[in-house]
């Protein structure tokens, strides 16, 4: 286990925690590394079917720690981005809970998460301008396609703050709570994405988060070939039999 991320699994779901509370969570190359691990363990193993990334001490995330930066340390992975996830999220659904602040870089593994439960008293930002340097880890790409263009464009040239409350209209956050209560939340939403088969969510992530790249023309053949394994699977008949018989279904993700 990391000294700088703790993992914990219940119930299908991974608990990832960022855990520099000091450095309010600042991203160092070890962040990185744990992050990728727990990542890389949440795809493995068949008894977990979601996952959760929050921050210790009431913050989510300031970003990139810059005393690193400054003594010449990179945060990013090769291959895998910034913290070990923003250009290679994993395979399975990841809920970002947040509270206090998601700046920067940390704003930006937000934004690589699938969907997002925040605190009321949250705040989100790209202040990279105001360091002379540029949300290039996925924050100029990714806020536009959840944001109306002009918010994303005067949150990336300001470098201000996006409240959680306005985050929420917007469609960023899928979930507000009182503040205290983002993981609380994030655990809630968990269980719901859990109690479904989990090949079905996999297959129902990979479309939604892939097609937008997709040609027009070929839409229809790429979704038909990632969900006609599914139709086939013993999970779907399975699901199938639970429904007639009137009880939960057992799923074996086969």
């Amino acid at each position: 286990m990391s000294d700088v991320v703790r993992t914990e699994y219940a119930d299908g779901i991974a608990v990832i925690t960022l855990d520099r509370p000091e450095a309010r969570n600042a991203v160092t190359r070890a962040v990185s590394e744990g992050v990728a691990a727990a990542l890389d363990e949440l795809d493995a193993r068949d008894d977990l079917a979601v996952g959760i990334i929050t921050g210790a001490g009431g913050t989510f995330c300031a970003g990139m720690d810059l005393k690193g930066f400054l003594a010449g340390e990179r945060p990013g992975i090769e291959g895998r981005g910034f913290a070990g996830i923003t250009e290679a999220p994993p395979r399975k659904p990841l809920i970002a809970a947040v509270e206090g602040y998601a700046l920067a870089g940390g704003c930006e593994v937000v934004l690589a998460c699938d969907l997002v439960v925040a605190a009321e008293n949250a705040r989100f930002g790209l202040p990279e301008v105001k360091r002379g340097l540029v949300a290039a880890a996925g924050g100029l790409l990714r806020l536009p396609q959840r944001v109306p263009y002009q918010v994303a464009m005067e949150l990336a040239l300001t470098g201000g703050f996006l409240p959680a409350p306005k985050a929420h209209a917007y469609g960023l956050v899928n979930r507000l709570t009182a503040p205290g209560g983002a993981l609380s939340g994030a655990l809630e939403l968990a269980r719901e994405v859990a109690a479904n088969g989990p090949l079905a969510v996999q297959v129902s992530k990979q479309v939604i988060a892939g097609a937008p790249a997709w040609p027009a023309g070929e839409a229809a053949d790429r979704q038909r070939a990632l969900v006609e394994p599914v139709f086939a699977s013993q999970d779907a008949k399975e699901g199938a039999r639970a429904f007639a018989e009137k009880r939960p279904p057992r799923w074996t993700g086969r």
